[in-house]
């Protein structure tokens, strides 16, 4: 992907020279609402979702203790270009639309972070806080995308990131509010395929947004290919596979292989968000 030289999203907290992170009074990982890229066994609907098998989470990178490393830094640069294309992309798309887009903030941490819904560690993934608007991420998880998922390469991160971005949008749009409203109303199951319509609406922005950076020109041969290969890697299908062997399609939090790839490249084809619509289709057509 062509990044380099390019402009970097200004509004990102560094936190990674920290040793650690903060407990917040009160917090607890249980209390991170919504929205986690989603590496998940199962569990119930979008709340408190942690990346992590059968044995446990994944490791949370080790602390910097104010030093980063050259390719430490260059991960952090390519992540704010990202950060600021995706901040054009949709400032755009609201224009175009009569609204407003808000920027959400960045924040880059190491080994564990104090958020305004709570405390979260490196075992969460990648993932998103309402309650401040924020994404926050621990790069070593795109480390740990190639190492156990064989999901590597720098447009892999770019659609991580645009996901994340993707659940922000949710988020002003009131979509994410109206679908914990319903989960609150029906049981487990169906709160799990409202929470899989979620995933894949995400996963439909974040195609929208490789369509949008195809356009400008940013793209290089295999970025589509990479962040098809990571949405595949990260189904709930092949997941459960890997960790234990079968699968338990009820316990779905975020869809499988073939309906991420899917939607992504919906998003990537129309490159109209307008078009993610997940929610009315009947759930075995997703």
């Amino acid at each position: 992907m062509q990044w380099k030289g390019r402009r970097q999203r200004t509004n990102v907290q560094d936190r990674r020279r920290a040793s650690g992170g903060t407990i917040a009074a009160g917090g607890g990982i249980a209390t991170i609402i919504i929205v986690i890229i989603g590496l998940l066994l199962g569990g119930g609907g979008s709340l408190g979702s942690i990346f992590g098998d059968a044995s446990g989470a994944l490791p949370g990178g080790s602390d910097t203790n104010g030093t980063l490393t050259a390719e430490q830094e260059e991960m952090g640069d390519f992540v704010k270009v990202i950060f600021a294309d995706t901040e054009d992309f949709w400032n755009q798309q609201f224009t175009a639309s009569g609204l407003q887009y808000q920027e959400p903030k960045l924040v880059l941490f190491t080994g564990s972070v104090s958020t305004a819904s709570g405390y979260a560690t490196s075992a969460t993934g990648p993932f998103y806080s309402p309650a401040d608007k924020t994404v926050y991420i621990d790069l070593s998880f795109f480390q740990e995308m190639e190492r156990k998922y064989g999901a590597g390469g720098d447009f892999t991160w770019a659609y991580v990131i645009s996901h994340e971005v993707g659940h922000h949008v949710q988020n002003l749009l009131g979509t994410l509010s109206q679908v914990s409203a319903q989960q609150q109303r029906v049981g487990e199951d169906e709160a799990n395929q409202l929470s899989v319509r979620l995933e894949l609406q995400a996963d439909f922005y974040a195609g929208a947004f490789a369509n949008y950076e195809k356009s400008m020109g940013y793209l290089e041969t295999g970025d589509i290919d990479e962040a098809l290969n990571a949405a595949s890697s990260i189904g709930d299908d092949r997941l459960q596979m890997q960790a234990q062997g079968y699968v338990v399609p009820d316990s779905f939090t975020h869809g499988t292989s073939a309906q991420r790839s899917r939607w992504f490249k919906l998003g990537y084809s129309t490159g109209d968000p307008s078009q993610g619509d997940t929610f009315s289709p009947a759930y075995g057509s997703l």
